[in-house]
């Protein structure tokens, strides 16, 4: 039976004797594990952050009609050429509306499913922005500003105003930074904008939106979806566009296979929309957790070599205890329990570093005009990379441990003698 009393006493003697070496072991799992805490949870955040920026502005399934070709052709309905095998060339797009037949129906109907977190209308046109005689084509959204919010984290993109001053007001305009900067204008003053008919209308600011991508903000504006209905003189049920949010965002793509069969309309879910981003976010997060396990590795071959030498030092040691009644297993497990030692030691001091290095990061100040939400640098906080990081600091010092250890189970004690 294994007496750990004394192979823990004996273990702690050996490590603290030789206490230098000890020390740089476990700065080794130290530096190692703190590295990779900081790390990963820096680039983590800094992938959700770029994450974020796209995703959450990007509904999980969106609805509209798509303008293409007619999929049959008036040839193919004349008897004479029905078996025949016809070639059309120059095929244009047929004339179809933008606007959502039975549209409040249909969001209604979406609204009611379980997977649904919420659906909404939007109305999308093109217009001019007019700054004396000078027009600044531009595009126009109308929706409904609370709501957004709520689905869509539309407040976070708002860098003056708010979605319910939006509401409130009938002639208010949510203007896009890049145009507010074109033109000089700031919240409280009035802009006219015009339809690709000639018709002027005087909206006034009530905010400015700025998404962090700069050709989008120097078009892109909003309305509440009543006031763009009345800028296109369309009535109540005008919808260009619907939005879906889910609670799953796996369940987008079969969701939207249904949307389309259901109603013969365009449904495309966040995957299809964005497949290079999503690319993207894979390779870094790859690349990230590669660095960092790469890291953790290399303690690992700090603490084998250490102990490598410890052995080769204690030779005598080794020899008097074999020559005393301990066995091979004994020996084996004193300097497997030094290893884990230090491995543990290391561990919590390294978790200690990567949690206050990481919180510094947190508090350094990072602003810039492409990302408006982001006030300091972006860490995750996410507690499975400290169980991550001590499970591998004891992994990795398990076998740092054990082939060392082996060699000194092995080791003839007579020999050892002899050659004194």
């Amino acid at each position: 039976m294994v007496n750990w009393t004394i192979i823990l006493n004996i273990a702690k003697t050996h490590l603290l004797t030789k206490f230098k070496q000890t020390a740089i072991a476990a700065l080794g799992v130290t530096f190692g594990i703190g590295a990779y805490i900081t790390l990963v949870s820096f680039m983590t955040g800094l992938n959700a952050m770029l994450d974020d920026l796209i995703l959450n502005q990007t509904p999980h399934i969106h609805v509209y009609n798509e303008i293409e070709p007619s999929k049959e052709q008036p040839i193919e309905a004349y008897d004479a050429f029905k078996n025949s095998f016809n070639v059309v060339h120059s095929i244009k797009p047929k004339l179809s509306q933008k606007k959502i037949h039975n549209a409040l129906p249909i969001i209604h109907f979406l609204n009611k499913k379980e997977e649904v977190k919420g659906a909404i209308p939007q109305i999308k046109t093109q217009i001019f922005y007019i700054s004396g005689s000078i027009e600044i084509a531009g595009n126009i959204t109308g929706i409904q500003p609370v709501e957004e919010a709520r689905l869509f984290n539309f407040r976070d993109y708002i860098i003056e105003g708010s979605p319910e001053k939006l509401k409130n007001t009938d002639n208010g305009i949510l203007l896009g930074s890049g145009i507010a900067k074109k033109m000089s204008l700031t919240v409280g003053e009035r802009i006219q904008i015009s339809t690709i008919n000639g018709d002027v209308f005087p909206l006034r600011i009530v905010g400015i939106y700025q998404s962090g991508v700069a050709d989008l903000d120097a078009i892109q504006s909003f309305v509440n979806l009543k006031t763009v209905q009345r800028i296109l003189g369309e009535t109540e049920n005008y919808i260009t566009d619907i939005n879906v949010k889910l609670f799953d965002i796996d369940k987008a793509l079969p969701l939207s296979k249904k949307i389309e069969e259901q109603f013969n309309l365009t449904a495309i879910d966040i995957n299809t929309a964005n497949a290079q981003f999503e690319t993207g976010t894979t390779i870094r997060n790859l690349i990230t957790y590669a660095v960092s396990v790469t890291l953790l590795i290399v303690a690992g071959f700090g603490i084998y070599n250490i102990l490598n030498m410890l052995i080769y030092e204690k030779m005598n040691d080794i020899a008097i205890l074999k020559a005393i009644g301990f066995s091979g297993k004994d020996v084996q497990y004193i300097f497997m329990s030094q290893a884990m030692i230090i491995g543990i030691v290391g561990g919590v001091l390294g978790l200690l570093i990567g949690f206050i290095f990481t919180n510094i990061i947190s508090t350094i100040p990072f602003k810039t005009e492409a990302l408006p939400t982001v006030e300091t640098y972006p860490i995750n906080f996410n507690g499975w990379f400290y169980v991550i990081g001590i499970v591998f600091a004891m992994i990795s010092t398990f076998f740092a441990g054990y082939l060392p250890s082996q060699k000194a189970k092995k080791i003839d004690p007579v020999k050892i003698i002899r050659g004194q």
